[in-house]
């Protein structure tokens, strides 16, 4: 009896132990979660930068240092771009913000509404009266638009902290391409190395397609947004179309997103305006160009990704976003099919002779 209360209060006392170091370890990764996301961008970054490097040593036969530090150039040089398009805009804009007669902009914001209600004939709607009476829009604090900016100012050292960590670690990932993967080998239990070797070097060829080939999809979106913008002399057409181009990166979500984005900074950017002769005309041919790239888009550049990279069917590939979306939310959309595609190799190489995992794998 004594032996077997010794053994009960020794297996609670294992669980219990058990219990508090996972306790620590999630409260370690919660402590150190910045650090988690720097390695997971720099991860991504190396992958889609892999081919470059592979690429200049092999056909360029550049030596592997040298070959990482043009590749990093050029990352460093497509972000200077970037900042060089958007900060000047985003300072002027604050500037004008900042200085900006909230009471106009609130007269300009009511002016529009009483031209769509007479344009559409909502006149005798009680729905209209009702809207009037709360008085919306002058309960709208236009004052926090400068405060915005002036918080987004303010994050500037922290996200140049993050940026230089993500360079750092991006660099050594491409430079050392065994380091990332030595480190999760020390987790892998003894006997399993060849075949987890095998996996990971499937994982980042299909990964490095996948992400190469999501850049070429948000270009293509991006181009096509420039080129209705500008046609019909939206302000900052550049910059409403990268922004609106860069949300697609959260699937099914992110259109309609940048299509209500799209709408608002359409209509917004002519305020002051007639309704029904300009901003009326102008906002409908906006958004039948962006539903021409959204068809461009399902019908053209996310087929070839989803079958050419990551080798599945869009079926399968919509119903794992819905379902990760629906557990991890937007977060889980965007690393559904990275997660999906890692998860479908090591299930080939390590369960292969189940019958569901050779029909899900078929294609790898």
């Amino acid at each position: 009896m004594n032996q077997n209360s010794k053994i009960i209060a020794n297996g609670i006392l294992r669980a219990l132990g058990i219990l508090l170091g996972i306790a620590l370890v999630l409260f370690f990764l919660y402590k150190i979660q910045s650090v988690i996301v720097y390695i997971a961008i720099a991860a991504v970054i190396s992958l889609v930068g892999r081919p470059i490097v592979l690429f200049l040593r092999r056909k360029l036969k550049f030596n592997n240092t040298v070959a990482v530090v043009v590749t990093m150039l050029l990352f460093i040089g497509l972000l200077a771009g970037l900042i060089g398009m958007f900060i000047p805009l985003i300072t002027d804009q604050g500037k004008n913000l900042a200085l900006l007669d909230f009471n106009q902009l609130e007269r300009n914001l009511d002016n529009l509404y009483q031209q769509i209600v007479t344009y559409f004939e909502f006149n005798n709607i009680d729905v209209e009266q009702s809207i009037k009476d709360s008085n919306i829009l002058s309960k709208l604090d236009f004052s926090l638009i400068p405060n915005f900016f002036n918080s987004l100012v303010s994050g500037l050292g922290s996200f140049s902290i993050g940026l230089f960590s993500v360079l750092f670690i991006s660099f050594f990932f491409l430079k050392d391409s065994k380091l990332f993967e030595d480190g999760i080998m020390t987790f892998v239990p003894k006997g399993n190395e060849m075949r987890s070797k095998r996996s990971w070097n499937k994982i980042k060829d299909l990964l490095s397609r996948y992400f190469v080939g999501l850049i070429f999809q948000i270009l293509i979106l991006f181009v096509i947004y420039t080129i209705v913008l500008l046609f019909f002399g939206i302000d900052n057409a550049v910059v409403i179309a990268f922004l609106c181009a860069l949300l697609n990166l959260v699937p099914y979500v992110g259109p309609l997103v940048s299509g209500f984005l799209m709408l608002v900074l359409s209509m917004s950017s002519n305020l002051g305006e007639n309704f029904s002769d300009v901003i009326l005309p102008k906002t409908t041919y906006v958004m039948i160009g962006f539903i021409i790239a959204q068809l461009v888009d399902n019908f053209f550049s996310q087929p070839i990704i989803f079958s050419k990279s990551v080798k599945s069917h869009p079926l399968e590939i919509f119903l794992v976003i819905i379902i990760a979306g629906i557990l991890f939310g937007i977060v889980g959309m965007i690393v559904a099919i990275p997660a999906y595609t890692a998860i479908k190799v090591i299930l080939k190489e390590f369960l292969s002779e189940y019958k569901i995992v050779n029909k899900l794998t078929k294609d790898l």
